[in-house]
């Protein structure tokens, strides 16, 4: 069903008019998701693409999935149970998105593990040699362990954060980012 939005004579009251059922309803529920929802995107947006392409290694990939998060958020706004949740739901929304990629990526064998796409020279500059060791070290961990990573020091997620956001106890996140600390010396020093 697609709707649209009609202005009226009155020129600050519209109307969105639904063509299959030519039912009439305010602009309010619509208007106030939207609202809430750019509210959200001004708030975390840029921590939510960091996380992306932490996980992703490519910038347009990384918004494309963050994009389609919010997308996803607004579409579901009205049946959201509490909206003080949506900041989670967009966590576990862009990584999903992130994991859906990663495994098209795999299908497709474009690239090989930890090799980082093209960068702009801007991301280069930006970037050190350094730091995108630690992003190629951090992108060949097990996709667990990557995230329990990204969220703890990219999102500075608590542990319990951190498991509640991934559906897992909090132990398991202590011993997978004790693991994946332990992964990530033994891996920086190969770099140096």
């Amino acid at each position: 069903m697609h709707l649209y939005y009609v202005e009226t004579e009155t020129p600050h009251v519209g109307e969105l008019l639904s063509p299959d059922a030519g039912t009439v309803t305010s602009p309010e529920p619509a208007q106030a998701a939207g609202q809430a929802v750019a509210a959200l995107y001004e708030t975390h947006a840029l921590s939510l693409i960091r996380l992306a392409y932490v996980m992703l290694g490519d910038r347009p990939a990384a918004e494309d999935v963050v994009q389609e998060a919010f997308l996803g958020l607004y579409k579901r706004w009205g049946k959201l149970r509490d909206t003080a949740s949506a900041p989670a739901y967009l966590r576990s929304s862009v990584l999903n998105g992130c994991r859906m990629v990663l495994r098209s990526r795999a299908r497709r064998d474009d690239r090989a593990l930890g090799e980082l796409p093209w960068e702009s020279a801007e991301a280069t500059a930006l970037i050190g040699e350094e730091h995108r060791q630690l992003l190629r070290a951090i992108r060949g961990l097990p996709p667990r362990q990557r995230k329990t990573v990204v969220l703890r020091y990219y999102l500075d997620l608590s542990e319990e954060e951190i498991a509640r956001s991934m559906g897992i106890r909090r132990g398991t996140v202590k011993s997978g980012m004790s693991r994946a600390l332990a992964a990530l010396g033994r891996r920086m020093r190969e770099y140096s």
